[in-house]
């Protein structure tokens, strides 16, 4: 990544440091050896078989369509809204796996659109379904409530229905540890996703299984690219608490953790990647200087910023009922989700609520999730109570 003439007479500085930074690699950043999960089952469950992958064109949706290229599927749909990032993939898969340039299909796509989503399910008959397809950035969701409740919510319905639908063997939703007593709306949305899956998975017919991520390094929106972007500028780094700390994995890992539930997993249950433990955002900054060989606070500073609309100082990856009941399973837990809605109870509450997000009252579907979920109504009392007393 080298300075181009412009940057060299605006910034000196920044641009001296764009040339002399080192590459860095994720993983030296995981304070753990990578996991594999590799298994002759998990090849052999897709060769030969079609498969839809929605977020296709996103950097969980792109690196699973990757994995998935390299085990010879017959069909591979690549289903997203953005046209640009759709093709990017495509081409780079083409190019990848040349044998397989007459499989690959792009489609565009809005996931709310239910009818387009099943007509597509129908034409294709995927045997997998993979939903990576959603809204994921918490600060922009605080202030865009029915835009993720409509997009995350009625996507992940629309998905699974169309699956059941057109009898699909299996679908697979990409969920995420802020779905854990949710303080975020993106993360009361992703807990209404998870309880979806849940309830269809009980209808029986197409299997369901949901798979909670940590935070992935250096997926498009995460802090890896944040970081790197302010160390190339000349800093500085901005975090939000010195004692914030996340959970973990990269891409490759998320896809694989994907790949290997959606292969063996059973329907109605949950599975998580053993990240080992949570590594503090201040740590993972100075770390990132001195690997781009640069010193902390000499080279690069470091500014703290205050915690943003949402945000917790820890994530959890499991509820108190969830750790009793998990299981180890190599390098993953499986975890049976408990029911928290009936199914025809859960049917009529997201009629209701998505007709609200239909409004477009951000503050009235906010209203509404904390109405559903008591962990997110909580956190949200506590915040207004701890601003009131705020001088």
């Amino acid at each position: 990544m080298v300075p181009v003439l412009s940057e060299l007479l605006r910034n000196p500085a920044a641009a001296r440091n764009r040339l002399r930074l080192h590459e860095v690699h994720t993983e030296d950043l995981l304070h753990r050896p990578p996991v594999e999960l590799g298994h002759p089952e998990v090849r052999a469950a897709f060769t030969g078989k079609r498969i839809l992958v929605t977020g296709a064109g996103g950097s969980i949706g792109s690196e699973l369509c990757r994995q998935i290229a390299g085990m010879n599927p017959a069909l591979l749909v690549l289903l997203g809204h953005g046209e640009n990032s759709v093709v990017a993939t495509q081409r780079e898969l083409a190019q990848r796996c040349p044998e397989l340039a007459l499989c690959l299909v792009p489609v565009i796509c809005d996931v709310r659109d239910a009818s387009r989503v099943e007509h597509i399910v129908r034409h294709y008959r995927p045997h997998v379904i993979f939903h990576a397809a959603a809204h994921k950035h918490v600060p922009l969701m605080e202030e865009n409530v029915a835009e993720a409740t409509s997009n995350n919510i009625g996507g992940t319905r629309g998905v699974a229905r169309a699956a059941i639908r057109a009898g699909v063997e299996r679908m697979v939703l990409i969920s995420t540890d802020k779905a854990v007593n949710p303080t975020s709306v993106m993360g009361a949305t992703k807990f209404l996703c998870e309880e979806i899956v849940r309830a269809e998975a009980e209808r029986g017919g197409t299997g369901f299984i949901t798979v909670r991520f940590g935070n992935v390094l250096g997926s498009r929106g995460s802090v890896l690219p944040l970081f790197q972007e302010q160390i190339a500028l000349g800093g500085p780094l901005t975090i939000t608490h010195p004692e914030m700390v996340r959970y973990f994995m990269t891409i490759p890992e998320a896809a694989s953790l994907v790949l290997h539930a959606g292969a063996i997993g059973e329907s109605g249950s949950l599975y998580v990647l053993d990240m080992g433990k949570p590594v503090r955002i201040m740590d993972l900054a100075e770390n990132l200087i001195r690997l781009s060989g640069l010193e902390p606070y000499r080279d690069i500073d470091i500014a703290v910023c205050g915690l943003r609309p949402g945000e917790k100082l820890a994530e959890e990856l499991f509820t108190e009922t969830e750790r009793d009941h998990m299981s180890a399973q190599g390098r993953m837990f499986a975890v049976p989700r408990p029911a928290y809605l009936a199914a025809d109870d859960l049917d009529a509450v997201l009629d209701d609520l998505l007709a609200l997000a239909g409004t477009h009252d951000d503050e009235a579907v906010r209203n509404r999730l904390g109405e559903l979920i008591p962990a997110f109504e909580r956190w949200r009392r506590e915040r207004h109570a701890a601003a009131e007393v705020e001088p």
